[in-house]
């Protein structure tokens, strides 16, 4: 089967309902048809300087969501980033077949420093898009689900990969190819509806976390930013509150935006949001509390990522070897 890998940081005690309907979605409907490999990637994480039993906590979260939104065990590998040695281990090969302004051409490092400049920013931050490489190439991943907005994420992937290809010979690794990911429901801040909804947006009543108390989802969406008129319907430029409420409508319920205009015509903002409320709670509910009985079974927790590990090294080292190999270094006869 067409292999697929995919990951997502740990930088927060909750993944948000973009973060489901954007990815997790996707990865459950993927299990069916590849080969699923994702991992929380905590390594990367580092890069913020995280405080270390925060940092663990999140990593449990981050993967209990995963479990609880469909991945599952017995169809996919799932597991930690960091439980894989080899993923260090190739990227400081994969770093030595990158140069220094293909790697400052990454959006990632610009965006981060924009602030705080340079001198703000440590190495690792500066050679992440390395280690993303690494990750995906590992596996001789056929396909990687992006966003529209995060193909220049992938490139550095495939460029190295064709370079490695071109310089060790055809077939040390595979070149990964986008499967872009149709954002049919992109989710907005409900406090900034012009901004994709992100665990690292200011106002904490802007986001859906999956892990929240139901009371807190029901008032964040009932305070949720809308407009001076009074007609539900949906414009993306003129009512972004209003279209971002109809867009979480319609993708938690299957209704169609356009009928929800209808249902919704002559009736006041204050209906949409109350009865929205309702709709996420009621589908959001079974997901959160799921989540939480993994996160309050540890031990089961750790099983399942350890279970997932020990499988995604064993596919990973015949990667490794076989680079290592082409580069000339000396096989250790332990392994």
């Amino acid at each position: 089967m067409t292999r697929v890998f995919s990951a997502m940081q740990p930088t927060s005690d909750s993944l948000h309902l973009g973060n489901y309907l954007g990815a997790l979605v996707e990865w459950v409907k993927l299990q069916d048809t590849h080969d699923a490999i994702y991992s929380v990637v905590d390594l990367h994480a580092l890069t913020q300087s995280p405080d270390p039993a925060q940092l663990r906590d999140r990593t449990r979260r981050t993967a209990a969501q995963y479990l609880a939104a469909g991945v599952d065990p017995e169809r996919s590998l799932c597991f930690v980033q960091s439980h894989v040695p080899q993923h260090a281990e190739l990227a400081w090969a994969l770093s030595t077949f990158t140069g220094m302004g293909e790697a400052g051409r990454m959006t990632q490092f610009k965006d981060k420093t924009q602030k705080t400049g340079e001198s703000g920013a440590n190495v690792g931050l500066f050679t992440y898009p390395v280690l993303m490489a690494a990750d995906i190439l590992l596996y001789d991943t056929d396909v990687v689900p992006v966003g529209e907005d995060q193909r220049q994420h992938l490139e550095l992937s495939r460029n190295l990969a064709e370079r490695l290809n071109s310089r060790l010979g055809e077939g040390t690794v595979v070149v990964p190819k986008p499967h872009i990911v149709k954002e049919t429901a992109k989710i907005y801040d409900l406090q900034d509806p012009v901004k994709k909804m992100s665990k690292s947006g200011g106002n904490p009543k802007g986001i859906i976390e999956i892990l929240d108390d139901p009371k807190k989802v029901a008032k964040n969406i009932k305070s949720a930013v809308t407009d001076l008129e009074t007609q539900i319907r949906f414009d993306r430029d003129a009512k972004p509150g209003i279209s971002n409420l109809l867009t979480i409508y319609s993708a938690l319920s299957g209704e169609a935006v356009e009928d929800l205009e209808a249902r919704y015509e002559g009736r006041m903002y204050g209906h949409l949001k109350s009865e929205l409320a309702d709709v996420v709670v009621a589908y959001l509910t079974p997901l959160h509390d799921s989540a939480m009985e993994w996160i309050d079974s540890p031990d089961r927790l750790d099983t399942v990522l350890a279970q997932g590990a020990a499988k995604a090294s064993a596919i990973a080292q015949v990667t490794l070897d076989r680079v290592y190999d082409r580069l000339g270094l000396l096989p250790a006869l332990h392994r």
